[in-house]
């Protein structure tokens, strides 16, 4: 997690040195930026550059201070970073946005009991001790499709009925009040699938698993539009969302093909390669070609890219053809839990 601390006075910037310093040792990165003194950042263009390139911001001050700060910044609760604010005598730290998507909550927890603040928490659920939706999806690896549904989700149970939660996969853990399974899709108010199927803003909240990688082969030359347009096709030929991907992967023969390199850029997607003999020493059964052998040293790239890269997973779907590209999809383990 990248956070970026700042603070205002030598009692705050002391304060803030020490968070960065130990988020640092317990393997985060952080960063401390004082704003006092001759020749110090402006607030507003830490604040801008802070919001674009961090997963949280924390100001130790005054609450005032942080909230006109990041307001002209402030969007989308599934895309804004986690922003805490701090007193500098380190007795309350207040998460004040994205605290369960971003995770102000939960760093707001860490961050109190490295130096023995109180943590402010203000989120319903939290205060009750009730499931938050949203916070599970997180802990689970998942993005939600249709994040305007949370609030029905929670308001449902903050006000004591139940909320009906469907799933591909069997949950591990004890249910949280207030949440029962369904093996009806169609009754869930909650859905985890692959597969969300056609939706509209009204369908149930909609979480899917970010386990898929996909493992591409294509010709030399290929551009990043036309493999753009067979992800596409080759996702929703298979009603997937485009959101299960978690990486792409392909042979290391590849490393410089540009248009793989801007398809992996514009997906906001990691992108690995293989060398063909660790392709190669794959056990299992693959879609083999002769000619795919003579040219890169291994008899199938797609397939068994995506399985290399899955991390000890299983392939889902195998090589599908376009023109000069080939795809196949393996999934990560998923084991979700409460």
């Amino acid at each position: 997690m990248r956070v970026e601390l700042i603070a205002f006075t030598e009692q705050g910037c002391a304060l803030g040195r020490r968070l960065a310093q130990t988020l640092e040792e317990e393997g985060d990165t952080a960063g401390f930026t004082p704003c006092r003194g001759e020749g110090h950042i402006s607030l507003a263009d830490w604040t801008a550059l802070a919001f674009r390139e961090a997963d949280a911001l924390v100001y130790i001050g005054a609450a005032g201070i942080a909230v006109r700060s990041i307001a002209p910044f402030v969007a989308d609760k599934t895309r804004d970073p986690a922003v805490l604010v701090g007193d500098e005598s380190g007795r309350y730290l207040i998460p004040l946005l994205s605290g369960h998507l971003g995770g102000a909550n939960e760093l707001a927890r860490r961050l109190a009991a490295l130096y023995g603040a109180s943590p402010i928490l203000t989120t319903a659920t939290d205060l009750r001790g009730l499931w938050a939706v949203d916070s599970w999806a997180k802990a689970n690896g998942c993005a939600l499709l249709n994040p305007g549904r949370i609030k029905t989700v929670s308001s449902r149970i903050l006000e004591g009925g139940q909320v009906r939660l469907y799933s591909d996969w069997p949950l591990e853990g004890q249910l949280p009040a207030g949440v029962t399974l369904t093996q009806n899709r169609p009754e869930a108010d909650v859905v985890l699938s692959l597969r969300p199927g056609p939706w509209t803003l009204s369908s149930p909240l909609l979480l899917v698993p970010r386990i898929g990688v996909l493992g591409i082969g294509c010709r030399r030359g290929v551009s990043a539009g036309a493999l753009a347009e067979a992800v596409q096709a080759f996702l929703s030929g298979q009603g997937l969302s485009r959101r299960c991907l978690c990486g792409l992967a392909s042979i290391r023969l590849k490393e410089d093909e540009a248009g793989l390199l801007e398809l992996a850029e514009s997906l906001s997607l990691p992108l690995r390669f293989f060398e063909a003999e660790t392709l190669a020493a794959l056990p299992g059964p693959f879609s083999g070609s002769e000619f795919v052998k003579s040219v890169t040293g291994v008899d199938n790239v797609c397939e068994r890219a995506a399985l290399a890269a899955s991390e000890g997973g299983r392939l889902l779907i195998p090589k599908t053809r376009f023109e000069g590209i080939t795809l196949a999809l393996a999934l990560r383990p998923f084991a979700p839990s409460f």
